[in-house]
């Protein structure tokens, strides 16, 4: 067990859209320490949905991001030899990162060209209520929603 909480990283502002979240983003999009390969990536998957749905891009991100951010979800805990899926709210940190991290990773089982049109595909699905990463919010709600009833083993 820890002794102290770890202190929370003040992530820097990102150039083109003035927002931390982007920079979270690209943290959670880099592999291998290549940063400034994830944020061409991102910075072109942006140029992307700009041209498909002539919308601010930063805009249809943020929507695309509020539209896959879950609001509960479900932790496994042993009671009486029983494992029971126990409903749990999620903090505001750990929601946009799960957000975050659903975006990425069904962009990525997705089918394209490379990453960056991927992206771009994944971030508009999810601007308007589609694609895998929604559906897998709603999966995560409807299980928290039938496993309601052990809320009360909450601690």
């Amino acid at each position: 067990m820890r002794k102290h909480k770890p202190k929370k990283r003040i992530l820097d502002a990102d150039p083109r859209f003035g927002d931390t979240m982007v920079t979270q983003f690209i943290n959670n999009l880099l592999l291998s320490g290549k940063k400034s390969t994830a944020s061409n990536i991102f910075y072109d998957a942006m140029t992307q949905v700009e041209t498909k749905t002539s919308e601010n891009p930063h805009e249809v991100w943020q929507k695309a991001l509020a539209n896959v951010t879950p609001h509960v979800e479900v932790k496994p805990k042993r009671i009486g030899g029983a494992t029971f899926q126990i409903p749990m709210e999620l903090r505001p940190a750990r929601k946009v990162s799960l957000g975050m991290k659903w975006l990425i990773k069904y962009s990525r089982l997705r089918s394209g060209r490379g990453m960056a049109d991927k992206l771009a595909s994944e971030i508009i699905a999810a601007a308007k209520g589609e694609g895998a990463a929604v559906k897998k919010k709603e999966d995560t709600h409807k299980m928290a929603e039938s496993n309601k009833a052990f809320a009360h083993f909450k601690s």
